[in-house]
């Protein structure tokens, strides 16, 4: 029975990882990230802090922008720099930004606005 259970608990833990490990759907990125904040770290720009309004608004302390989810993408448009996608993956409340392939950032969700952008 022990062997049964291991077997069972070594079975589910493989596929945690492996749905960590997936990318986001378009509809799974709106739920978690409209109308809620993330913090976190991007490797060329460093730490950030921005709210995306359900309206499409990002506010982070001293600017502004536009975000949107295209197919399975989240979309980012700061000023007059040209609009740039990334592939989401989500776990529980924690974010990472995927570019061609690979980790470019990542971030925790908090819910709302708790910065009042």
């Amino acid at each position: 029975m022990r062997t049964v259970v291991s077997a069972c608990a070594v079975f589910f833990a493989a596929v945690s990882l492996a749905q960590a490990g997936t990318m986001a759907t378009g509809e799974q990125i709106s739920a978690a990230i409209s109308g809620n904040t993330v913090q976190g770290s991007m490797i060329a720009s460093g730490a950030y802090t921005e709210f995306y309004g359900s309206d499409g608004a990002i506010k982070g302390k001293d600017y502004s922008g536009k975000w949107r989810v295209n197919g399975d993408t989240m979309c980012f448009q700061y000023g007059q720099d040209p609009e740039a996608c990334w592939q989401v993956r989500l776990d529980g409340n924690q974010v990472t930004w995927v570019k061609d392939g690979k980790d470019d950032g990542a971030g925790t969700i908090v819910k709302g606005n708790p910065n009042n952008f």
